[in-house]
């Protein structure tokens, strides 16, 4: 049988950059939490909270380099037009990103008394990335529509997956802290993930009136009996972690990493439903995958690079968290 790479080559491109997107999600998601959650910390948690993302966040930050990379380069078209649309909260991205970065550096440097503003630069930085990309997204769902309602839902997106990321970083804290500051992450994790709800029912709940192709998709027969489980799973854990933040943490740390797990499950049924959603267009209701991607040969090229690049990728990140694992300890420059 003949394989037919025009018509495979795009959607192997699309399957990458999807994954790099929701890996990027989850894990930059927790060390953005956790420089979220640096207003409601005092200096001594700072310490102990930097100290507990040190080994991972630039690791974490590659993830999404790898995503543009591949939306670059095998989806040109696309990548013109998704990022022309987005500019300004791309920009705001990047400068959000770049001060995380410069303010991560700088506070283990400076004096003592001078670490206070480098903190500061660092929760600023933090939040404005994760509202930037909720904006994003709340523009993405909407076909990237610019009318003033399309701003309103794109604002409460924004503030609901910053929510979302505070949520992933007080689950990493539960993990890698014990003591005060392991009880405090329970309580930021338990107040975070009612904003956590609120935007994934918001974004299901916009998403099919985004094109009527979406709306026939989601409530046409058969199709609705095997959507409804999604849900239906999503909203029973995240019923299942409410109760458990009552029971954390527990003397033997048991299931410490529980709350963790079960945020990137959730993330992940969110983003199949995106996935299911909008395919096989790239560009909401205007560009598909095989439109926008670049020729089968340039394609292939590609994909004898990323060949070479996913595993050293995924084999660094395993070995960064397995190397660095266990709980954080007192923060040391020396």
């Amino acid at each position: 049988m003949t394989i037919d790479w025009q018509f495979l080559m795009p959607l192997i491109f699309a399957g990458l950059m999807g994954t790099a997107i929701l890996i990027y999600v989850i894990l930059d998601g927790f060390d953005l939490g956790i420089g979220i959650l640096f207003a409601a910390a005092d200096k001594t948690e700072k310490d102990r909270m930097i100290a507990s993302i040190g080994p991972f966040w630039d690791a974490n930050e590659t993830w999404l380099v790898l995503a543009v990379g591949l939306l670059l380069v095998a989806f040109p078209i696309a990548h013109g037009i998704i990022l022309t649309a987005l500019y300004l909260p791309v920009f705001m991205l990047l400068i959000g990103l770049i001060l995380r970065g410069v303010a991560f550096e700088f506070r283990a440097k400076v004096p003592v008394h001078r670490k206070g503003r480098w903190d500061l630069i660092f929760f600023s930085g933090s939040l404005m990335a994760a509202l930037a990309q909720g904006f994003m997204l709340g523009l993405y769902v909407l076909g990237l529509d610019f009318g003033l309602a399309a701003f309103g839902f794109a604002a409460l997106v924004a503030v609901c997956l910053t929510a979302s990321y505070a949520a992933m970083g007080a689950a990493w804290l539960i993990y890698k802290t014990e003591g005060d500051l392991q009880k405090k992450a329970v309580r930021f994790l338990r107040h975070a993930l009612a904003f956590t709800a609120v935007g994934m029912v918001a974004i299901s709940a916009a998403t099919p009136f985004a094109s009527p192709r979406i709306f026939e998709k989601w409530f046409a027969w058969p199709e609705i009996a095997v959507l409804a489980p999604l849900p239906v799973i999503t909203a029973l854990m995240f019923l299942w972690l409410w109760r458990l933040t009552f029971k954390l943490p527990t003397p033997d740390d048991r299931h410490a990493l529980t709350p963790f797990l079960v945020l990137a499950a959730i993330f992940a049924l969110g983003f199949a439903g995106l996935a299911y959603s909008f395919y096989p267009y790239v560009v909401p209701e205007r560009m598909t995958i095989w439109e926008a991607a670049a020729a089968p040969e340039s394609l292939a090229i590609i994909l004898v690079g990323t060949a070479f690049v996913l595993p050293v990728i995924i084999f660094y990140s395993f070995y960064a968290y397995r190397v660095f694992g266990g709980k954080a300890h007192d923060l040391r420059y020396d």
